[in-house]
């Protein structure tokens, strides 16, 4: 096992660099000035402006600006926010407690819900619970989040008034009232992110169910007088999961990177709305920063994932 992560981890390297460098080149030759609004005001002088390219190295080709890049982010240097013009990680570390607030929670809810939820649709397959998870499974998939959170927020703030549909960045936890204001405002975010995961998880967790259910080890264990919730338990469950762990690792990542739609509609301070406002600003260090972080989060959770199949299943071997 050591072995194999070892060799994954050195794999690991080339890749996140070949991903750096098409991320920083794509952004690089994408129309746009990261100074244009300094373009667009005439008290700022053309030779100040000049200054300011020069002090944030773009009058330097992109291949240069890369390299330095490079080099500052193994010295643990993000670089400067263009926009904000302070460094990146101060920045991001401003808006990791509102992402984690929504969609780290959301996430976490999500899990506990969706897999007892898929587990039980799949035993009791087409009966009224079945039927009930898997319409609500197919609707959570299939509708958009802008149109759900649009929808939560007509009926239970336009119409009955119970919660805000505003999250308050300014809101600081120091008592429990203000954790109540604090629960309150997260619960429509969290229940937008959370419908969609939870269907995308019991769909995934049923349909692996069902298709280890029939198989030969099973009827063996039944055979052999084992109860059936400890057929489910230890045999059908602990295999079903080795597809859902995939999933999960893959979702894992978008806690950080946050929900570019949801954090929009609600104008959650988070990630996603500063990705967002770093891209129409074409502020490469701080879109850099966040993808770059995703992609690692990407092959990091595909790692923790293979190493979960080894335990889940002891069949699986890693030399």
């Amino acid at each position: 096992m050591s072995r194999y992560l070892i060799r994954r981890l050195l794999l690991a390297i080339p890749t996140l660099l070949m991903i750096s460098f098409v991320l920083y080149a794509v952004l690089s030759l994408a129309p746009g000035d990261p100074l244009s609004q300094f373009a667009a005001n005439p008290a700022v002088p053309p030779e100040v402006r000049d200054n300011i390219r020069r002090s944030l190295g773009l009058d330097q080709p992109w291949p240069v600006r890369y390299v330095k890049w490079l080099i500052a982010l193994a010295q643990g240097d993000w670089g400067f926010s263009f926009g904000s013009r302070i460094p990146v990680w101060e920045l991001i570390k401003l808006r990791i407690p509102s992402t984690l607030a929504v969609v780290g929670v959301a996430y976490l809810v999500s899990l506990a819900i969706a897999l007892p939820i898929g587990i039980l649709s799949a035993v009791k397959q087409y009966s009224i619970f079945d039927h009930v998870a898997t319409t609500f499974a197919f609707i959570g998939f299939s509708v958009p989040t802008f149109f759900t959170g649009l929808l939560m927020i007509i009926v239970l703030s336009v119409k009955l008034g119970l919660l805000p549909f505003i999250y308050d960045s300014t809101l600081q936890v120091h008592d429990l009232a203000t954790f109540g204001s604090q629960v309150k405002q997260s619960i429509m975010p969290i229940m937008v992110l959370g419908l969609f995961q939870t269907a995308t998880f019991v769909r995934y967790t049923r349909a692996s169910m069902l298709e280890n259910l029939p198989q030969d080890y099973v009827r063996t264990a039944r055979a052999k007088g084992l109860a059936e919730i400890g057929v489910i338990g230890r045999h059908v469950v602990r295999n079903s999961l080795i597809p859902v762990v995939t999933l999960m690792a893959l979702s894992a990542p978008t806690i950080f990177s946050g929900a570019l739609i949801t954090e929009q509609i609600f104008r959650v301070p988070g990630i996603g709305s500063l990705l967002i406002t770093s891209i129409l600003n074409n502020d490469i260090p701080v879109i850099m920063a966040i993808t770059f972080t995703f992609a690692v989060l990407v092959v990091l959770f595909n790692l923790i994932a293979d190493v979960l199949y080894g335990l889940l299943d002891p069949r699986i071997r890693y030399d």
